[in-house]
C-alpha cells in the first residue's frame, strides 16, 4: 500500500487516542471529506487544517465553516485546476461535517430538500430546488448505459409516497436481516427517485446517516469516507434492470454495504464487483464463457489518472511527491486518485512504502 497522506493519518489518530468528543468530530469530518469522492472531488489543504482546528477545539464548526466560506471570497489568485471542483469539495464538506454534528432532525421530503439548499448553497443555481428535468448518467458500472430515475413531474408525489410508506412501516419483531434488508429497499429507493439534478449521492447519504442516528443506530465509523464510490455503486446496481441483456435489479451490493454499516459485518466493498459484466467475483475469477479469458472491463479514467498511469509506465518508482510535480497536481490529488486506481484493479502496490514500487495491471 502506498503512504498515507498525513492528513488522513492525523484523522486515524484522534479516532483510536482521543476523547468521544473529538472522535465524534473526527468521524462527521472523515465522512465529509470522503463523500466528495463520489463525485471525483478532492479537498484542499487548507480545509484539512481547519477540520483538525476544529476537532482539537479551537473553533466551532460554524466557524470553521465560515472560515471556508471567507477564504474563498478572499481568494483571488486560484492555484488550483478548476476541474478539480477544490471549493465545491471544500464548501461542502464543511457544511457536511456542520450538519452531522447537529442533533436535529426532521423525517420529511422537506428536510431533505433543505439538507441539500444547506450542502450546495451559492455553488448550484439549484440548491434546495427539486429538478424540473429528466435526467440521464452514463453509469461506468452498467457499461455505459443509465438508470431509469424518477420522472420530473411527479417527484414531490415520488417522496411523499415513499416517505409516508417508510413512516408508517413497523421495525417491531423484526430480524436484523429484516431490518437491514428494508433499509436497503428505502434508501436504495430515495436515491433512485432522484429528486436533484446534482448533489444527489450526497445529499442522501448526509440524510441516510441522520435518519439511521434517529432510528438508535451508531453510524460513527468511516464507511462511508473510505466507500462512498462503492455506495454509488451498489445504489446503481439496486435500480437498473435490462431484461434484455439479462440484468435485474440486485440489491445484494448495497445491502453489504449496510450490513458493514449497522451490525459491523465486514463484507469486501469492490467496487470492480458491482459491474455488470463481473458476475460478482475478483477481476482473475472472473473468466469468458467462450475464451477463458478475463473479461475486458471499460473503466472511468479521468485525465489526471491517465496521466499518473503513463507515467507510472515510464517509471514505476516514482513517489507522491514527484508525481505531483510532474502533473502539476497537489500531493492529495495523486493520493487520492493513486486510491481509485488500485480500487479499479488498474495498479497496485507491490513491496514496501518506502522501498516498493507500482505495478500497472
Amino acid at each position: 500500500m502506498p503512504d498515507k497522506n498525513p492528513y488522513e493519518l492525523d484523522f486515524e489518530e484522534y479516532i483510536r487516542n482521543t476523547e468521544p468528543e473529538k472522535k465524534d468530530k473526527t468521524y462527521a469530518w472523515s465522512t465529509a471529506i470522503g463523500l466528495q469522492q463520489v463525485d471525483g472531488l478532492t479537498p484542499s489543504k487548507y480545509l484539512f487544517d481547519t477540520a483538525k482546528r476544529n476537532i482539537d477545539g479551537e473553533i466551532s464548526i460554524d466557524e470553521a465553516k465560515s472560515l471556508i466560506d471567507t477564504y474563498y471570497e478572499s481568494k483571488t489568485e486560484r492555484t488550483d485546476d478548476p476541474k478539480e471542483r477544490t471549493e465545491e469539495a471544500d464548501k461542502v464538506a464543511s457544511r457536511i461535517a456542520q450538519i452531522l454534528s447537529e442533533k436535529s432532525f426532521n423525517f420529511s421530503p422537506s428536510h431533505l430538500i433543505a439538507i441539500h439548499g444547506r450542502l450546495f448553497e451559492g455553488i448550484f443555481k439549484f440548491a434546495g430546488k427539486l429538478r424540473d428535468y429528466d435526467i440521464t448518467k452514463h453509469e461506468w458500472v452498467l457499461d455505459g448505459d443509465t438508470v431509469m430515475y424518477g420522472a420530473a413531474f411527479e417527484l414531490k408525489a415520488a417522496l411523499d409516497y415513499d416517505f409516508d410508506q417508510e413512516r408508517n412501516f413497523s421495525y417491531k419483531n423484526l430480524t436484523t436481516d429484516e431490518i437491514v434488508k428494508h433499509i436497503t429497499f428505502f434508501v436504495s429507493r430515495l436515491w433512485q427517485i432522484h429528486a436533484f439534478g446534482e448533489g444527489n449521492t450526497r445529499t442522501t447519504a448526509v440524510f441516510t446517516i441522520k435518519y439511521l442516528r434517529s432510528l438508535g443506530f451508531n453510524v460513527n465509523n468511516d464507511i462511508f469516507a473510505e466507500n462512498s464510490w462503492y455506495f454509488r455503486n451498489a445504489l446503481v446496481r439496486a435500480n437498473y434492470t435490462n431484461l434484455q441483456k439479462g440484468i435485474q435489479e440486485n440489491s445484494e451490493f448495497l445491502e453489504r454495504f449496510f450490513r458493514n454499516l449497522l451490525i459491523g459485518e465486514h463484507n469486501e466493498l469492490k467496487n470492480r464487483y458491482c459491474h455488470i459484466r463481473s458476475q460478482n467475483l475478483p477481476v482473475n475469477e472472473k473468466k469468458s464463457e467462450n475464451t477463458g479469458k478475463n473479461l475486458p472491463v471499460n473503466l472511468p479514467v479521468n485525465k489526471t489518472q491517465k496521466l499518473i498511469l503513463d507515467l507510472l509506465k515510464t517509471n514505476p518508482n516514482y513517489t507522491y511527491d514527484e508525481l505531483a510535480e510532474r502533473t502539476g497536481k497537489t500531493r492529495e490529488t495523486i493520493r487520492v486518485n493513486l486510491r481509485k486506481l488500485e480500487e479499479l484493479a488498474l495498479i497496485c502496490r507491490v513491496g514496501a512504502d518506502k522501498n516498493g514500487h507500482w505495478e500497472i495491471k
